[in-house]
Formats: C-alpha cells, structure tokens, sequence
C-alpha cells in the first residue's frame, strides 16, 4: 500500500524538492506544464510556479482523505486485536477451568456434582441458574465476534469506496483466526450441553430421591395415623358409651377399675350392676366407696366362705345373694338412711330386705369409687384376698330408691336407665394394673350361655 501511494504522488508531482529550515526537512510537491524543465519549479521571471488545475486539487484531497482512512484503519485493527486477544484469553480460562472442573469429578462419586465450583469464575450454585448464566457467556461471546466482522466488513467497504480502486486496504479477519474462534465456540457449546445434561441427570436423580423419600414418609405417616384411628377405635368401638365391660382376670392387689366421678351428699341411693364370676371362695368385692375418715362408707363384698355383705358406714348386713356359678346376673341393692331400710334384688327379683344399716346417717360426698378392691384408705391399701375376680358392666347409682318395675326393666333388658349420680360410660371408667375393658352387649350375651 505504502508503495502505491508514492508512486501515485510521483505521478501526480513529477518530481520533489528538497528544503531545508530549522525545524527538520520539509517536501512540497508543484505541478509544471509539458515542456518546462522539470530541475526547477520558477518561472523565467523567478516566480513560483503554481498550479490551477482543477483535477490535480481533487487527487490532492483524494490523497489526503486515503491517507486519514488508514490511519483510521490501523487504529481500528489496533483495537480489534486487543478484543481478539481478550476473547482469546476468556476461552482458554473457560477450557482451563472446564477441564480443572472434569478432573475434580472423575475423583467424586458419579451421582453427586460438586457445585460449589465455578466453572466460568462467576457462575452461581444453583444448576438452573449455571445453565441460564452459561447460556448468556455463550451469547455474548457470539455477539461480539459477530460485531468484530462486522465492524471490520464495514471499515473494508468504506475503504474501498474511498479507495475507488480495485482491493481492500485491510482484509477480513484471517482464516486461521476465524477457524480457531469457531472451533473454540463449538468446543464451548458441547461443554455447555455435556454440563446441560449432567444438570438434568442430577436434577432427575434428586427428583426421584425426593419422591422416594417423600413415599416412604407418606407411608410410614398413613400406617401411623390407621394405627392411632385403630386404638382410638379400640377404645371406642362400643356401639354405644354403655356397651363395655371391665375385666378383672386375677386375684391380685393391683387389678382393679376406678370411677372418675365421686358422689354428693345422699340420704339414699340404688347401685346395679351386671357380674359374672366363678371366684371360690367368695367372688370378692365387685365396689367399694371410701371418703376421708371412712373407707367402709359403702362397699358390696363376699369373702371366704361367708355370704355377700353390704357395708354403709362400717355397719353391715348380710344379703341372700347367689352370683358364683360364673354366669351373668344383675344386682341391685338400695338403701336409704330412714331407719337404715335395705333391698336386695338379684336378676329383677327382689330376694331379701332388711333395716337399721346405719339408720339416720347421710352417705358423705367427696370419696372413691373403686372397681375390683376394697380400699382400707381411701383409693388404696387393698388387700389381695379381697379382690374381685370375674367381669363388671353397666354399674349404675342413682341418689333415690328405684322402683321394683324399674329395676325388673333393666334384668330382663327391656329398658336401660342410665345413673343419675354415677352412669356407666366409657369416658368415666378407667382400668389399672392390667385391667381392661371391652365390648360388651350383656343382653345379646346372656343368650348364648349355656
């Protein structure tokens, strides 16, 4: 280029003139006419030649502009060579660092990633977030090699417009060049889908882990809550709150049924129940109440050889009451504090009476009713060989003398009157030391027996 523009000035010149000045050698360039000796630039009469021709000033201005372009031209490569060697440098880190980053996981276990290392320098933990950020480096890289050419296709049309000539003054980027940045890119577009699918596989992997986990978790939780609906059925799988009974299998000091609700003050009472035992000698005793300073405030007993005994304040009578052949009976005993008047009623029938049980003494409120054991203190100390042994239903006391049609009602199942002082159900019995309670219709299972 530089040799085509010298031989353009000297065909344009015709020759050049040497000067010299203070500041440094100077050349300047004059036009002579056809015949003129070309050695000197003045005319006969010592004037400097100048020229008027129109064409010559436009080829002199032409010059100049190409001269600009240039240098335009070669500032304009200047930089682009530093953006080339910049996205040079950014894709050998990218390999350097993709292949640091293969090397770590080859050593790890193949169905865990180590993320926490960047491959680009700058990219984040998250896997769809590595995959959006090298999705932006891939665009950007891109963008700016497309800018690059271009750029550089615009600077060669410019050129060469100006040139008006044949050629370019500064070719498109090498072919070399372009190959390598190509091949670079593809190279980093198939690291970008390997690291993709590696990011998919792990995603798919911790989905399922996640499932499984989240299975076995629903899992163990639905056999847990059908195991608490199933005890919680168990304990309230009566077909209604009355339909239980309790059971006392031993003869022990430990067995035994309470009732969470006390008594008030009465001056009479009625207590049935339903009972079965085979117990010898003596079924024991089926209830006892005691109250602070009186332990024998009520109890219903049979022990040893002797017959069953109503307690009312320590007094006692003897009831004519035959329950130990193992079958189901119902008894009723009332008692109210005028003259101390008794009845006892076994299986609807009333089969013996009595007078002056602690006459004029008023029941005290306060106290515990136990199932299965007489108490020497209140609500303890019992005594083995008093225990009941066999199974209670349906233990009832009302504050008044029931009727001899009412109590014949409830043995032959006909009716059923709940307590209006204690009634039996489910919510106010509680079993201790082994005792239990189950499911119960007393009518249905007197049927069946032999």
């Amino acid at each position: 280029m530089l040799a085509f523009l010298v031989g353009l000035l000297y065909l344009v010149s015709g020759r050049t003139v040497r000067a010299q000045d203070a500041t440094g050698s100077r050349f300047f360039c004059s036009a002579i006419p056809a015949g003129a000796d070309p050695s000197c630039s003045f005319d006969p009469n010592g004037n400097r030649v100048q020229s008027t021709s129109p064409v010559e000033d436009e080829l002199r201005n032409t010059i100049l502009q190409l001269r600009e372009t240039i240098l335009q031209q070669k500032e304009t490569i200047v930089s682009q060579q530093g953006t080339i060697k910049e996205l040079n440098s950014k894709l050998s880190r990218c390999e350097a660092a993709t292949e640091d980053t293969a090397g770590r996981s080859r050593g790890q276990s193949s169905r865990r990633k180590d993320y926490s290392k960047n491959t680009m320098g700058d990219l984040p933990r998250d896997p769809t977030e590595t995959i959006d950020q090298l999705g932006k480096t891939m665009q950007g890289l891109k963008g700016r090699l497309e800018n690059l050419e271009q750029q550089q296709l615009r600077a060669n049309t410019s050129v060469a417009a100006a040139a008006g000539v044949g050629g370019n003054a500064v070719g498109p980027l090498p072919a070399e060049l372009r190959e390598l940045l190509k091949h670079r890119l593809g190279a980093l577009e198939g690291q970008l889908l390997r690291k993709v699918a590696e990011l998919e596989e792990e995603k798919s992997q911790l989905y399922n882990e996640t499932a499984a986990h989240r299975q076995r978790t629903e899992s163990t939780l639905t056999s847990l809550l059908e195991r608490i609906t199933e005890l919680e059925r168990s304990n309230n799988a009566f077909k209604s709150p009355e339909d239980f009974k309790v059971s006392l299998p031993l003869r022990t000091n430990y067995l035994y049924g309470r009732i969470k609700k006390s008594l008030p003050e009465m001056y009479a009472f009625t207590v049935c129940m339903w009972l079965k035992s085979s117990a010898s000698p003596g079924i024991g005793t089926p209830f006892s109440y005691g109250v602070p300073g009186q332990a024998n405030e009520i109890v219903l007993i049979e022990w040893g050889n002797n017959p069953i005994e109503l307690l009312v304040n320590d007094k006692v009578a003897q009831l004519p009451l035959s329950v130990s052949d193992g079958r189901w009976h119902h008894i009723c005993i009332t008692w109210t504090t005028r003259d101390g008047f008794w009845e006892a009623y076994q299986d609807g029938e009333r089969l013996g009476t009595g007078e002056n049980l602690a006459p004029w003494h008023p029941i005290k409120p306060g106290g515990v009713i136990i199932l299965g054991q007489e108490q020497d203190i209140v609500g303890g100390r019992f005594d083995a060989t008093q225990a009941f042994v066999g199974e209670l239903s349906q233990f009832n006391m009302w504050d008044r003398v029931l009727r001899p049609v009412d109590i014949m009602g409830m043995a032959n199942c006909s009716s059923y009157m709940p307590g209006n002082v204690v009634p039996w159900i489910d919510t106010n019995v509680e079993v201790m030391g082994g005792a239990s309670k189950a499911a119960l219709e007393i009518c249905e299972d007197r049927m069946f027996e032999p």
